[in-house]
């Protein structure tokens, strides 16, 4: 049994954008909070440091100052006075030889002294907790080089249980106000989420109104925010072209239906007239030519939209050679020669052009230019062809008929499917429309450029293809 797997749908916009700015936001704050946390403990710790030196300091002057036994005898009642208004200070002096000189209420400053992990003669402040409470200790040593000879310890303490209950309701406070600013701030990032994203879902709303019988709908790059402009413009484009795609299959679609009507409406209309009564052999034989030439021109308009979705999907299997234009023009000459004849109308050539391409794809390309000429030439005209090489290494060529002029519409859609400048000429021979379309596609697939002027009665067809043959050396 293969599990069950269940793909993930994404985070919405919104919420990833709050979750980054919560995250971002919870960042900050908690560094901010986490310096302002230390600093207020280094805040109190320098200043318990301060009141400590200030303490050991006049201690140390006043044991410099003591040379007799008397002097600190009388010392008792100044390290007294020195502990007045110092935060419930306590004292410990002790002299190396005779011991303890002064010990004030408090913790044992003797048995921190003593304490294995104590390290004397440091200066250096530290923290001491017995069971009740927590001390700030400085402990200084005094050297043998005071005037009296004598070596002192001093230890002096402050208890800091008031800093620290009010460092730990402070931090309790500013976790709790970090937190809810956290939480404040990643609300606000959605509300402000969701107002950026309005336009987004306004487009949405728009393209929800977007059918296939409502492909005008267009959004205002003009009202959109410039990170959303790009968008407007790719998605008006892009619908323009669905509009586009759209109206030519619509085309498309009515003008098959038009064109296989016709034949099928010929042959059935011939089948029920032969029906009508009994008809001779010959008869039956004339109807079946009829229903043969509709059928033949039925086949080659489907091969011609064959053709054309081939070309349209990138599916032909071309063959690139050497095409040389003059032989493929003298060659398909001589093949409406007698077509050409009958009409009156003669053919020439002028110029030599090479190119790299599809011979069966070009030679098409140029069939139906030519039968399409020599269709719309007057008797005794000529239709005139030049191939030429341009300085830039581009081939030309030029097919010139004399004729009625087109009128300057419908030269823009001369190459669409289906169109006939004539719609009255649709059973004149003139086949399904499909001619020039193809001519257009096999120019394009070869990466060139085809245009048509008419005036002065006269015709033209120029075709311009990019010179594709390998130069030597």
């Amino acid at each position: 049994m293969r599990p069950d797997i269940r793909l993930q749908r994404p985070l919405s916009l919104s919420l990833r954008l709050t979750l980054l700015f919560g995250i971002a936001a919870a960042g900050i704050f908690i560094i901010f909070g986490s310096i302002i946390s230390h600093s207020t403990e280094i805040h109190f710790e320098a200043g318990d440091t301060n009141e400590l030196k200030i303490i050991a300091d006049t201690v140390e002057k006043a044991l410099a100052d003591a040379e007799t036994e008397e002097d600190l005898a009388r010392l008792k009642v100044r390290f007294d006075d020195i502990l007045v208004g110092h935060h419930s200070a306590s004292l410990y002096v002790a002299e190396q030889q005779q011991g303890p000189i002064y010990v004030s209420p408090g913790p044992k400053l003797a048995k921190i002294i003593s304490a294995d992990n104590v390290e004397l003669g440091n200066e250096a402040t530290f923290r001491w907790d017995d069971a009740e409470h927590s001390y700030r200790v400085l402990i200084q040593i005094m050297d043998e080089d005071q005037p009296n000879g004598r070596q002192y310890t001093i230890a002096v303490a402050v208890p800091i249980d008031f800093h620290l209950q009010f460092l730990s309701a402070f931090r309790r406070t500013l976790w709790l106000t970090i937190l809810a600013s956290i939480l404040l701030m990643g609300f606000i990032g959605w509300i402000a989420a969701r107002r950026g994203h309005a336009p987004l879902h306004d487009i949405v709303d728009r393209i929800g109104q977007i059918s296939a019988n409502k492909l005008d709908q267009r959004l205002s790059p003009e009202t959109m925010p410039n990170e959303l402009t790009d968008l407007a413009v790719s998605f008006n484009d892009m619908l323009q072209r669905v509009d586009d795609a759209f109206q030519r299959l619509s085309d498309f679609s009515s003008d098959i239906a038009h064109e296989l009507r016709t034949p099928v409406a010929n042959m059935m209309t011939q089948a029920q007239v032969a029906l009508t009564r009994s008809r001779t052999i010959e008869e039956y034989r004339e109807i079946l030519y009829s229903n043969v030439e509709e059928y033949e021109r039925m086949a080659q308009m489907i091969g011609d939209m064959l053709y054309m979705a081939k070309a349209d999907h990138g599916l032909q299997n071309n063959e690139i050679t050497p095409v040389d234009f003059a032989t493929e023009v003298r060659d398909l000459f001589d093949y409406y020669d007698g077509w050409a004849e009958e009409r009156g109308v003669s053919m020439t050539v002028q110029g030599e052009a090479c190119v790299m391409g599809d011979r069966g794809m070009l030679r098409r390309a140029l069939s139906n230019l030519l039968s399409n000429a020599i269709r719309h030439t007057p008797s005794g005209e000529n239709v005139h062809v030049t191939l030429c090489t341009s300085p830039s290494g581009k081939i030309g060529l030029t097919i010139k008929n004399p004729g009625a002029q087109i009128p300057s519409e419908h030269l823009p859609r001369l190459f669409n499917r289906f169109h006939r400048v004539d719609p009255s000429r649709q059973q004149d021979g003139d086949g399904a429309g499909l001619g020039l379309a193809i001519v257009k596609s096999i120019i394009d697939a070869h990466q060139g450029e085809i245009q048509v002027s008419s005036e002065n009665g006269n015709t033209i067809f120029q075709i311009s293809l990019p010179n594709l043959l390998p130069t030597n050396g």
